[in-house]
């Protein structure tokens, strides 16, 4: 039993990664409650499935432009000092959210102001936080840290909207945005104390030539390319987000929308509960692979169902199957990735890991309002599962990766085995 419990070793052998995975989880919590409350104001206003959806339209042009060049300062300059304004930025943006709830008739327009803002501070953020990972953390136990930050992610995911559900059903949108502005002061309050993270020696200016430099080892990294290419189709594809809110009516379920947001971290929850076994996993490539394409046809289940509970049910599966894609690619990207152009990977990371959901939310909008939510959810999840095999048919590098002979691995673990953190 003990060889399935999460690998604590990060936790007890760095006080920074503890002060970071504190911080995350407060923060994450709040922003899921503003991921529930925000589309659904904007159908109470509206009525619309293609406006939800068109939140992730307006989110994409900044989530692209801020994440490549959130890589490039994430090399240039100090990690912690951009993870600690951005945290601040967000809480001014909850705070605005709030302003609007409580007006006697609340705009629509800043609710999409807003969700392009956030998109463009996360963008910035993640590489921050993503390349800072492995300077805290000693180079073997990268796997075990990026389980842990997935269960953190998950636990804020499950508790978050399903607080949210209660809360705005019966409290009142401004109470989420309250509790989510509080929830960034305290992130911020718990990120202070971190160290200092400095630029290396070897990474270069933020420039447009920064970029393209990181673009050029991506693209050259095929099993690299591989993950970034299986996520953004999965996501894209099949990501049901933007029309929760009309499947709970079609299924006459309202009480049943905050246990939707919240099943697919739920799925993930359990995943990373037992994620010991992925320490003994080598083959990360195929696990990719295999995990999302299952992923696809659990939400294309979901969309079949006619009963909430299997509905739910399914949900909580394609949750778990994401989790270990995400697990496996955040090994590969850990574990291969020269310090030097963490950040700028970090960055083309986000794009595919956030561009597919965004995209997604607009895909599903627009499917469900032409050939109604279940189609849109269904056809997602079969067509996921169709490219992800043909995308492991056209990658053959992805599905060879084995962690213990693959050529970058093996010369990082090298680099940092001298440089490993001091356990405090």
């Amino acid at each position: 039993m003990s060889r399935l419990l999460p690998d604590l070793t990060p936790w007890h052998a760095s006080a920074d990664f503890r002060r970071l995975w504190v911080s995350g989880l407060v923060s994450n919590f709040g922003s899921f409650l503003t991921f529930v409350a925000l589309p659904v104001q904007i159908k109470d206003l509206t009525g619309s499935a293609t406006a939800v959806g068109a939140i992730g339209a307006v989110e994409l042009l900044p989530l692209i432009l801020f994440g490549l060049y959130g890589g490039a300062l994430a090399d240039a300059l100090d990690k912690r000092r951009l993870i600690l304004w951005t945290e601040a930025g967000q809480g001014l943006l909850s705070a605005a959210l709030l302003v609007n709830a409580s007006l006697p008739h609340p705009a629509v327009w800043p609710l999409y102001a807003v969700a392009a803002l956030s998109s463009a501070l996360v963008s910035v953020q993640r590489p921050a936080l993503d390349s800072l990972l492995p300077r805290i953390v000693a180079h073997d136990d990268l796997p075990a840290a990026a389980a842990l930050n997935s269960f953190r992610w998950t636990v804020g995911g499950v508790a978050g909207p399903a607080v949210a559900g209660v809360v705005v059903a019966y409290a009142g949108l401004g109470w989420a945005y309250g509790a989510d502005l509080v929830t960034f002061l305290v992130s911020v309050a718990l990120t202070v104390p971190i160290a200092a993270s400095p630029a290396s020696h070897e990474a270069a200016k933020p420039s447009l030539r920064a970029i393209a430099e990181g673009a050029r080892y991506a693209w050259g990294r095929k099993e690299l390319l591989g993950t970034y290419a299986i996520d953004l189709a999965a996501m894209f594809l099949s990501m049901p987000l933007a029309v929760l809110p009309f499947l709970a009516d079609e299924l006459d379920a309202d009480w049943a929308l905050g246990l939707m947001y919240a099943s697919i971290p739920a799925g993930a929850l359990l995943v990373s509960l037992v994620s010991g076994w992925t320490a003994r996993v080598h083959r990360h490539g195929r696990m990719v692979v295999l995990s999302a394409a299952l992923w696809g046809l659990a939400v294309a289940a979901a969309g079949a169902m006619a009963n909430v509970w299997l509905v739910l049910l399914f949900l909580v599966v394609a949750g778990g199957c994401d989790m270990v894609s995400g697990i496996f690619r955040a090994a590969m990207w850990n574990q291969t990735i020269p310090d030097e152009l963490r950040g700028r990977l970090a960055g083309i990371e986000l794009l595919s890991y956030s561009v597919g959901p965004t995209l997604g939310q607009v895909r599903s909008g627009a499917m469900a309002g032409r050939f109604g939510v279940r189609a849109s959810v269904g056809a997602g999840g079969l067509l996921c599962a169709g490219a992800v095999g043909l995308l492991a048919l056209g990658l053959p590098a992805l599905m060879s990766y084995d962690a213990r002979t693959n050529e970058h691995a093996l010369r990082l673990r090298a680099q940092r085995t001298d440089a490993a953190p001091t356990p405090l």
